[in-house]
This record gives C-alpha cells, sequence and structure tokens, in this order.
C-alpha cells in the first residue's frame, strides 16, 4: 500500500538553501516519542560494537574507536522499531525535498562520541567515501540526515558545515587523503572554519553528500548522540563492476511511500 506525501512541513526558505547552499537546518522537527525511542535504539547499538571490540579483542573498528567515536552502520534489521524513523512520513518529507519524487535508503548509522575524549572528525564529503572505493564514481549527491538525539553545541563536537559557495563543491566530488591513526578521509585543508551549526535535540541537519563538513571533539560529560540516514534519488553502484554500494531499498516513488516492510526482511 503506497501513501501519499507532501513537502508541506519543510520550510521553503530550507529547500532552497539546501538547493544552492547544500544544507537545510530543520529545528525541533522529529517527535518526542521517536526522538525517546532512537535514545533507546542508540544505547543498543553502542553496547552492541563495544561487544564486537569485546570479541576481537580490539579497541578500533574502521574509524569506530572505543569510548571515543562510535560509528554503527547498516544495523537497522535488528531493530523491531527503527524502520518506523526511517521509511516514516517524516524521512519522507525530508529526503523529497532534497531529491525529488524517487528515494532510496542508501546508508545509515549511529555517530556516537564519547564524553570528555570524543574524537573530532576531519573536513570530508560524504561522497568522498564513495569515491575512495570507485575513483571513476559519477553517482549524483545524495541526502545525509543529521538527527540529533542531544543539544548540539561547540562544547560537545557538533558539526561544521562548508557551503557549497565557499567549498567550491555543488558540482564535484575532492579525492581525499586518508588521515594516519584516526583512518578519516580527509578532502579539505584550508583556512575556512565552517559554519557550526548549534541546534536543539530532535533537529534535523540535512546537507549534500557533496558539501564538506567536520565535527569538533566532545568536551561535556556526556556522551554526544545523532542518527544519521541517508537517502539517494536512485540506487549508487560501482563504475565499473556495477554492485551497489550500501543499501538500495526503494522508499518513496512518484512522491508515494513504497516501502515494503515485510518483503525487506525477507530478502535480508
Amino acid at each position: 500500500m503506497t501513501t501519499t506525501i507532501t513537502n508541506a512541513t519543510i520550510p521553503a526558505d530550507q529547500i532552497e538553501q539546501y538547493h544552492n547552499e547544500g544544507y537545510m537546518i530543520l529545528k525541533r522537527i522529529i517527535p518526542d516519542d521517536m526522538l525517546e525511542m532512537l535514545r533507546e535504539e542508540c544505547s543498543y547499538f553502542v553496547g552492541y560494537q563495544d561487544g564486537m571490540m569485546d570479541e576481537r579483542g580490539e579497541t578500533t573498528m574502521g574509524i569506530t574507536h572505543r569510548g571515543n567515536r562510535y560509528f554503527v552502520a547498516n544495523r537497522y534489521r535488528q531493530s523491531h522499531r527503527l524502520w518506523r524513523f526511517i521509511y516514516g512520513e517524516l524521512m519522507a518529507r525530508v529526503a523529497q525535498a532534497a531529491l525529488g519524487q524517487d528515494v532510496y535508503l542508501f546508508h545509515e548509522q549511529w555517530v556516537v562520541k564519547g564524553p570528555e575524549q570524543g574524537m573530532t572528525f576531519s573536513w570530508h564529503q560524504d561522497s568522498g567515501y564513495v569515491k575512495d572505493r570507485d575513483a571513476n564514481t559519477q553517482h549524483q549527491p545524495y541526502v545525509t540526515c543529521w538527527c540529533t538525539l542531544d543539544d548540539m553545541s561547540e562544547a560537545n563536537g557538533t558539526v561544521y558545515l562548508l557551503p557549497h559557495s565557499r567549498g567550491n563543491t555543488r558540482d564535484q566530488i575532492i579525492t581525499h587523503e586518508r588521515q594516519e591513526g584516526s583512518n578519516d578521509l580527509v578532502g579539505y585543508t584550508g583556512d575556512d572554519p565552517g559554519i557550526r551549526i548549534d541546534v536543539p535535540a530532535g533537529s534535523i541537519v540535512a546537507f549534500s553528500s557533496y558539501a564538506f563538513h567536520r565535527s569538533g571533539s566532545n568536551t561535556t560529560p556526556n556522551m554526544r548522540r545523532v542518527y544519521l540516514p541517508q537517502y539517494s534519488a536512485a540506487p549508487i553502484v560501482h563504475s565499473e563492476t556495477n554492485e551497489p554500494f550500501g543499501q538500495v531499498v526503494p522508499f518513496v516513488k512518484d512522491g508515494r511511500i513504497v516501502y515494503d516492510h515485510a518483503a525487506d526482511n525477507a530478502a535480508n
């Protein structure tokens, strides 16, 4: 069964800003009950990641560093409730505002900085991580939805964005260099500090995968938690092998939600 959706709750000025500068800011847009669910799920998945590292006798997995910084990716099918947010009407509206009438889930992950030690994250484009695996990629920008589970500030390591007009990124993916030690990919080393995004819990900062962004360290005694689903207008595949990157789950087709929860679970 399909559901008709509109962009009515997304301010027109923010949609315009996204298409001109690569980001939009939607403060306190996540309902309270959904926000509480996301916080509960976040606790579970951080514990899950710790368990995986314990089993392997490691403190680092990729760009995850235990107690400092967590990236827990593409585990939503292990939850009986996360799909209601990822494939709900709110995310359909946000994704459509950025991408148009067709939307696929591309990737989803938890991004958490530990208290009083959470690591920084260097300037990068999200699409830089695709290009690192496929140098000839020609994919169109997808949208990253940075959903805040806590109030975000300089003190706890909020995100900084470099608008397209300042990063010259509207139409290109920059080649990134891998940073030794952190395993971060770095695509910008200039002097522009970017725009600091201070927003309350329950906000969504949606930005283009071509837009440069970074984040600071968490100096507070509490974790800094973000849930981050990413959506594309079409499947993103390797330029030579045609193998898909990440998820390729139909979400919106011709302006209607078409996600089938039962079929998604059965296929995976």
